[in-house]
């Protein structure tokens, strides 16, 4: 059963709503040790002065900011707790916002935001009012001594948080260098669009989250049950890469009879796996533990 990571108050105004935060995701990342390869025992990390080559007690180490090349400026543990945000245990709303208004670059970290003991009714008139605006909800919100700008919605029933980058974590387009040197010398024909078009029709469909699966986690994981049943793997020849098409347009019209091939058919068609599933079992409690 999922367990709470913190919990305070929802703030607007002069009403508060006690609620707990809940992750919204479970990263199913396959983590790997480092192993020295001649014993096989595990590496232990080390801090070690670089001029002595002798470790480094945690009580001796500071932090210190690079301002240049060597020079630092130390800064005490005591400098930075006077700098913390406050920790106040509430969820600030400031403003209420449209949906579409948030470009999804700035989204974070998702959570959900479930009531506490005896703010259901209060809960429910909060997510009922959002749902009825088609509004959502800027606020700020103190964890674990950082403060984070999120968002606040109505999603399935619940309140959802997402944690937010602010305006200057989000690096913008046109310091790229390819895009400036890029900008205003390539021009499309109407042909070229209108090829585009129809590629993107072809494709065109229903978002169901549920079709697509992290197929390289699975065969890392496939991987390493048949490694721990002692079969020995032979590394497979990787794939031919495709060949290179002339021009744009060969290249649209290619992808446009590549769509329209029937599934599993030609290069365009997606092939099912033709290898076992025997040990699907076996993968999905690895994956839980991962």
């Amino acid at each position: 059963m999922a367990r709470a990571i913190w919990s305070g108050a929802i703030s607007f105004g002069l009403v508060n709503i006690p609620v707990k935060l809940y992750s919204a995701v479970s990263k199913k990342t396959v983590r790997f040790h480092q192993l020295d390869s001649e014993s096989g025992q595990r590496i232990r990390q080390q801090r070690v002065n670089p001029e002595s080559g002798e470790e480094v007690p945690y009580e001796q180490i500071i932090k210190g900011y690079e301002i240049g090349p060597d020079r630092y400026v130390t800064i005490t543990p005591d400098e930075l707790d006077a700098l913390e945000p406050q920790k106040t245990r509430t969820i600030d709303i400031e403003d209420f916002v449209e949906l579409d208004q948030i470009d999804p670059i700035f989204y974070d970290h998702p959570y959900y935001l479930a009531p506490d003991t005896g703010a259901g009714k209060a809960y429910r008139l909060l997510l009922d009012a959002m749902e009825e605006a088609g509004r959502v909800a800027i606020a700020r919100v103190v964890i674990r001594s950082k403060e984070n700008l999120v968002a606040i919605r109505p999603h399935g029933g619940v309140l959802t948080m997402e944690t937010m980058l602010f305006a200057d974590e989000v690096i913008p387009p046109d310091s790229l260098d390819e895009l400036a040197a890029a900008d205003g010398d390539q021009k499309t024909s109407k042909r070229e669009l209108e090829m585009a078009q129809q590629l993107i029709d072809s494709l065109t469909s229903e978002f169901e989250p549920e079709k697509y699966r992290d197929e390289y986690r699975e065969r890392v994981l496939e991987l390493i049950e048949r490694k721990a049943q002692g079969e020995t793997v032979v590394i497979e020849a990787p794939p031919e890469e495709p060949k290179e098409v002339p021009d744009l347009m060969a290249a649209l019209e290619a992808s446009i009879a590549s769509a329209k091939s029937p599934k599993g058919d030609g290069a365009g068609g997606k092939k099912k796996s033709t290898k076992s599933r025997s040990g699907s079992s076996s993968r999905k409690k690895a994956a839980a533990k991962s």
